[in-house]
């Protein structure tokens, strides 16, 4: 009962963190006179990864021996999984839930085929880099993918430099009373946001883990789809209040975004701090959150649009996994 408790407080605290941060993150674009694109896609993106991305950090460095490298590989790769599969499936289904019908998303197209391209491409590179032979060419492998993500962010940069939506705002929460907040109160309001994500983040998974355990969960398990679920909790919040919003740029740029910098950064650090050696299982949720990206993109491409069903896609193949898991257990 008492984890169960900490569940519920911490979901609010990580919903209350939500809100407050959508709510600086859309002012600091508009102080910054970027497009939806560029604050969805990195601003928001990196500043909601902050808890999934400290997990395989702490996992990889405070860990003991294979098994603390074991869950740091889980959470790398469980992280963009989720956003490609549960992350997708809940924005489509709150675009049908708000809007009642399956019209196409109001959003940029360029900018989201551009970070599902940039996904497929850096995702699949630090894949194949567990098939190298040896630590040097790992490493190489590993600074290759932090500077493509250099590249990304200075192509979105400039895509979006000047596209500043010149839609109405809410106030700014900190500071209600003035229409045009300065840069200070938008940077305090958007850290404290950040602050209260990482520590409900933090407490969920600190809940949610005794459950696991206690019902048998494997740790390889848990550290792939327990973890990411918690911590990926932000950019689902975010994601769902910008679709209520009629915002979906900023609402799949957050999702989008997020999965470039996972797939990018983080798999870097573990190619160059662990063996990365990836098993048939995770090999097949790799495959798995391709497939599942690979679907909007290719309605981008063919149709320039993405429906909510389309996203609902992304629920069968993490439903998929699941039977997998549990198959695997079985064994």
């Amino acid at each position: 009962m008492r984890d169960i408790g900490l569940l519920i407080i911490s979901l609010g605290i990580i919903l209350i963190g939500a809100e407050t941060f959508t709510n600086g993150i859309e002012w600091l674009g508009r102080r910054l006179k970027l497009g939806a694109g560029a604050v969805g896609s990195i601003f928001a993106a990196v500043g909601t990864a902050l808890p999934e991305t400290m997990v395989p950090i702490m996992a990889i460095l405070g860990g003991v021996g294979p098994e603390g490298a074991n869950i740091g590989i889980g959470a790398i790769l469980g992280a963009p999984f989720m956003l490609a599969t549960v992350a997708f499936f809940i924005t489509g289904f709150a675009a049908l839930v708000f809007r009642r019908r399956n019209l196409p998303l109001r959003l940029d197209p360029k900018v989201v085929k551009h970070d599902l391209g940039f996904f497929l491409i850096v995702y699949s590179m630090a894949i194949l880099a567990s098939f190298l032979p040896n630590q040097t060419l790992k490493n190489g492998a590993a600074l290759t993918l932090v500077v493509a993500y250099g590249v990304y962010v200075f192509q979105t940069l400039r895509d979006c430099k000047g596209e500043c939506e010149h839609e109405e705002l809410a106030p700014l929460y900190m500071d209600r009373r003035t229409s045009n907040p300065t840069m200070t109160m938008i940077l305090v309001q958007i850290t404290l946001a950040l602050v209260a994500i990482v520590f409900g983040a933090d407490r969920f998974v600190n809940a949610v883990h005794p459950i696991a355990v206690a019902v048998g969960v494997p740790v390889f398990v848990l550290s792939l789809i327990i973890t990411p679920i918690a911590t990926e909790l932000p950019e689902k919040f975010n994601s769902v209040l910008w679709v209520r919003k009629g915002k979906d740029t900023l609402a799949m740029g957050n999702l989008t975004g997020a999965m470039v910098f996972q797939s990018s950064v983080i798999p870097a650090i573990g190619i160059a701090l662990t063996p990365w050696k990836l098993d048939s299982l995770a090999l097949w949720s790799v495959f798995l959150a391709l497939g599942a990206a690979i679907i909007p993109y290719l309605s981008l491409r063919s149709k320039g649009v993405i429906v909510p069903t389309t996203l609902l896609l992304g629920g069968v193949f993490y439903l998929i996994f699941i039977l997998t898991v549990v198959r695997f257990s079985i064994q």
